[in-house]
């Protein structure tokens, strides 16, 4: 007498499967099984997703209707009329300071400019610097210098957002690039590394002495910096300056060369004689604060240096 068998063991059977040929039809697999369904269920998932996506879009045509929408066609129309009158007023102003200049050739024009000759003729006495480009640019010009060293500083925060990749990895030798524990190199960075260091901040010091200022001695300490790490790496460089350190260095730069030149809003640029003593010219504490002004604009400067070649050769300190 025959019993009747489950349907999962009756398909492992050798009738079942010869029976199954037989009929030319193959069963098919129940892994084969499994992978239809998930096949059929990503499919189903890709086409709700595709719907959200386009009732999102049409949720966003009515509710944005830039085509239609009477505010935005409004400003549209006002923007349009306010650009062409800007640009008349520009080019009338223009041609209205172009028109008061005076006539090319004429005998009773200036040989020098005025403020040249201010500069030229008053400018130790008014500024107590030796140096006439200094006094220049750190006294007579010194809000446009402290423009530029924003500029600086805003170019290398610029840098950063660009080039940063925002890796925190370990790196076991960050020299992947350059020669790895070059001995004639890193001899000759323990001996000049010093002497540039020093040799930069005598610049920036007698700027108002002598050819030099807080520029040129600020990219010779950054030069000075970059050899160092090319020469030992980022690990050794990084115990003395790293972009913590740069970002307090610039920040209290340029605060105090802010702060200490605000002083002539009230003194020397309104014609009042100022109350910052000038020294003896030719001395070291001489000409009022172009040697602590001096000092900031090197600081931002040799930071700066720093951080462009650190960012484009790494992307992170």
């Amino acid at each position: 007498m025959s019993r009747k068998i489950p349907e999962e063991q009756y398909r492992k059977t050798f009738s079942y499967k010869f029976t199954q040929w037989l009929n030319g039809m193959e069963e098919v697999p129940a892994h084969e099984t499994d992978c239809m369904e998930q096949d059929t269920a990503q499919e189903k998932e890709e086409v709700r997703e595709l719907l959200r996506r386009r009732e999102k879009m049409n949720l966003s045509k009515r509710v944005y209707d830039l085509e239609h929408n009477k505010e935005i066609l409004i400003f549209k129309k006002i923007y349009f009329v306010f650009s062409i009158l800007f640009c008349v007023f520009l080019v009338a102003m223009l041609l209205t300071a172009v028109s008061a200049l005076p006539e090319f050739g004429n005998a009773d024009n200036p040989v020098n400019n005025e403020v040249a000759a201010r500069y030229i003729e008053n400018g130790l006495q008014e500024t107590g610097a030796v140096n006439i480009v200094t006094g220049m640019i750190l006294d007579y010009r010194a809000f446009d210098t402290l423009g530029e060293s924003h500029v600086l500083f805003i170019a290398t925060c610029t840098v950063l957002i660009l080039l940063r990749n925002g890796k925190k990895e370990e790196e076991i030798n960050d020299r992947t690039h350059e020669p790895k524990n070059d001995v004639i190199l890193q001899t000759v960075a323990r001996i000049l590394v010093p002497p540039i260091f020093i040799f930069g901040i005598y610049v920036i010091l007698a700027g108002h002495l002598g050819p030099g200022g807080g520029f040129s001695g600020g990219a010779v300490i950054g030069a000075g910096l970059i050899l160092h790490l090319n020469a030992f790496g980022f690990v050794k460089t990084e115990k003395f300056f790293t972009a913590k350190t740069y970002r307090r260095i610039s920040f209290c730069a340029l605060a105090c060369y802010s702060i200490a030149k605000s002083y002539s809003f009230y003194t020397g640029a309104n014609h009042i004689e100022s109350v910052i003593p000038l020294g003896t010219p030719g001395a070291i504490l001489s000409s009022g604060l172009i040697l602590l002004l001096n000092i900031c604009v090197g600081t931002v400067v040799a930071g700066t240096m720093y951080t462009f070649y650190v960012m484009f050769r790494k992307g992170d300190y």
